[in-house]
């Protein structure tokens, strides 16, 4: 899969598959394009990757069919663009609230290398004219991915509006900060979480954008929530970590052995 093939499918509802890769092994991009993953997830809002690092690990993802995406430190265009230069397919913008922080992004994922006051001009709702420049900006930009991490009640109270932008490609849920900002934190079998994921999905997929859930190891639950969810239409599956993973099994193993 590429990132227009990647792009394609979330907004169609068809179902993608990827798990979060801390690992810069240099082996390990091959094992884990051998696992049926439909993308990767490089997390340097959590994670400590430098710059050269994150744009080997991208180009070494892309090469291999996995669309890398990229969780950005913050909302922030000047570190989208960053990852977007070093490679990435996407760009998930985490902890986002506001128009004016999906804006921002727009201009940074969507519209580069446009910047300063022509940018200006864009984001107040004037079109590029149709001239060579706007032909450029589309077509250079036209496989980019802008993901947006739903993570508060707030972002959830204002969803109408972020999904008013048509760049936005994809919702991700990150359901630790959600529950946090819901006061239930962790308590991921908690009615309110429950009704705030269904609600997120159901705008999403209403408005033809990707749903997505990181499901990470905290949740004990298993596989259920997520093939519910999948049923209502969620059709981006993030799951677990390369280490959480490694983790897991492991433990498992030697837990049977030593009995």
């Amino acid at each position: 899969m590429n990132r227009f093939e990647l792009k394609e499918a979330l907004r169609a509802g068809r179902t993608v598959f990827g798990t979060l890769i801390t690992s810069d092994s240099p082996r390990w991009p091959a094992f884990v394009a051998a696992c049926g993953l439909d993308f990767v997830f490089l997390d340097t809002e959590h994670s400590p990757y430098d710059r050269r690092g994150l744009a080997w690990m991208c180009v070494a993802y892309a090469a291999l069919g996995l669309p890398p995406l990229v969780r950005i430190p913050a909302p922030d265009p000047y570190a989208a663009c960053v990852a977007l230069d070093g490679g990435a397919a996407g760009v998930i913008a985490p902890y986002i609230e506001t128009c004016a922080e999906v804006e921002g992004l727009v201009g940074a994922v969507k519209r580069r290398p446009v910047k300063g006051a022509k940018l200006a001009e864009l984001a107040a709702g004037r079109p590029l004219p149709d001239t060579e420049l706007g032909s450029y900006v589309e077509e250079r930009n036209r496989g980019n991915l802008l993901i947006l991490n739903i993570e508060s009640a707030a972002a959830i109270d204002n969803l109408d509006r972020l999904l008013a932008y048509p760049e936005v490609d994809a919702l991700l849920i990150g359901p630790h900060d959600l529950s946090c900002s819901l006061g239930i934190p962790e308590r991921y079998d908690h009615p309110e979480f429950i009704a705030a994921v269904d609600a997120i999905i159901a705008k999403a997929r209403a408005a033809g954008r990707g749903a997505g859930y990181h499901k990470g190891y905290v949740d004990g639950r298993g596989l259920a929530p997520i093939k519910r969810w999948m049923g209502m239409g969620l059709n981006m599956v993030l799951h677990e970590a390369d280490m959480i993973t490694f983790r897991e099994a492991m433990r498992r193993d030697l837990d049977t052995l030593r009995a």
